[in-house]
């Protein structure tokens, strides 16, 4: 039989292994986790596509203004995912955060390469800067809560679908195009949603 020490030692090191694995963890948020690396180097490997095609094919001619917009809009994409991770550890929120992220980004990126309803030069694409900010200011609203985000998120696939449809009689199918983006908004709402059902019943524990 071991003794009543014995037992004590066990138990005080099996709670010391739980411990240090619980500060690892949190730790490993503030460290390059998988998704610091993904959300860096994903960019980066983006910025680099165009500088090697244009090794080999002129059909790629970005100028240095090219470079210098792609660079901060994928800094930025870089930065956001930065903050999600510090933001949350729930799978839920940071998918449904990285979702909205991507969302934005393509938005951006088609409206500045070809327009998302006709031509680049189309003044009616800054309708979908109007949904962005929605977005932004939905998500500053709601100070991140996943709760809110999930409102936000919702509002803002509302706005991006109203603002395709409107261009359907201009360019139909561009439209329906942009319009689809309001999938990305509303599934990233359903995971922050998802994401606030996991933290109740947390809250209401603690």
């Amino acid at each position: 039989m071991p003794s009543n020490t014995a037992c004590a030692n066990l138990t005080s090191l099996i709670n010391g292994d739980k411990a240090m694995a619980h500060r690892a963890e949190h730790e490993g948020g503030r460290g390059w986790s998988a998704w610091r690396i993904a959300g860096w180097s994903i960019p980066v490997l983006l910025l680099m596509l165009p500088a090697v095609a244009m090794q080999f094919t002129s059909e790629v001619n970005w100028t240095a203004s090219d470079f210098v917009f792609a660079a901060v809009l994928f800094g930025s994409v870089g930065l956001a995912f930065e903050l999600i991770v510090r933001k949350s550890d729930s799978l839920a929120y940071r998918f449904g955060a990285g979702l909205a992220v991507v969302a934005a980004f393509l938005t951006v990126w088609v409206n500045a390469a070809v327009g998302m309803i006709g031509s680049e030069d189309n003044p009616y694409n800054f309708v979908f800067g109007g949904v962005l900010f929605i977005a932004l200011i939905g998500a500053l609203l709601a100070r991140f809560e996943p709760a809110g985000m999930a409102r936000a998120m919702a509002v803002t696939a509302v706005a991006q679908v109203v603002a395709g449809a409107i261009g359907l009689t201009a360019d139909p199918r561009s439209a329906v195009f942009s319009m689809g983006f309001g999938g990305l908004w509303l599934l990233s709402a359903a995971l922050f949603w998802n994401a606030a059902r996991e933290q109740g019943p947390a809250g209401s524990a603690r």
